[in-house]
């Protein structure tokens, strides 16, 4: 399989490459949409990044998890379910010799539910499921049980998500978008919770 890389846009491990699997479906998120969405995440953030606790959902190549760890969270689950994506996340993990990154090989959504049985917060929820699979609507009615008090959530999609004054669907009750903008065929957004949804 030929590879692709992926560069690290800030932190510890700033410009450094990383190898990503040529697989169907797999499109690490662009280093421009990876900028300024980790410069929203840094002003909204409750705690401060060596306390901040981020999960990827769907981390394929890994590039949303791995720019948060470089950048100092205390911790990143990486949670993908194809198999060769998840040994390439484990060899860039031990390549950075990053000790804050858990990858774990499961279906998200089913592990999601998992983790808030179990009573697991996050301060960040990373959202970059595969499109045309209607899978961030299935995995965002699982984030406020997993979202820490204040805690955010990133959603990308090949579309935008409604704003106020649009039908809104009902998987995306109870949130506010925060921020969002698009690049190239990139939407992408930064929700709260409103107060009083848990």
């Amino acid at each position: 399989m030929a590879q692709h890389q992926v560069r690290i846009i800030g932190g510890a491990w700033k410009r450094t490459p990383l190898p990503v699997l040529d697989a169907l479906g797999l499109r690490p998120t662009p280093d421009r949409v990876r900028e300024t969405v980790f410069n929203w995440i840094n002003h909204q953030l409750p705690s401060d990044w060596d306390q901040a606790t981020f999960l990827d959902l769907f981390a394929g190549s890994g590039a949303l998890g791995f720019e948060a760890a470089s950048r100092g969270a205390a911790s990143v689950t990486m949670i993908d379910n194809h198999g060769p994506a998840v040994r390439q996340l484990e060899a860039n993990r031990d390549k950075l010799k990053a000790d804050n990154i858990t990858v774990l090989r499961a279906d998200a959504l089913a592990l999601a539910r998992d983790m808030a049985a179990r009573g697991q917060h996050f301060d960040v929820i990373l959202l970059d499921p595969p499109y045309q699979q209607e899978l961030l609507a299935q995995a965002l009615p699982l984030c406020p049980a997993l979202l820490k008090e204040g805690g955010l959530v990133y959603a990308e999609a090949e579309a935008a998500l409604p704003v106020e004054g649009e039908e809104m669907p009902e998987w995306l009750a109870g949130w506010d978008i925060v921020r969002s903008d698009k690049a190239g065929m990139v939407y992408f957004h930064l929700l709260k919770l409103q107060a009083g949804v848990d």
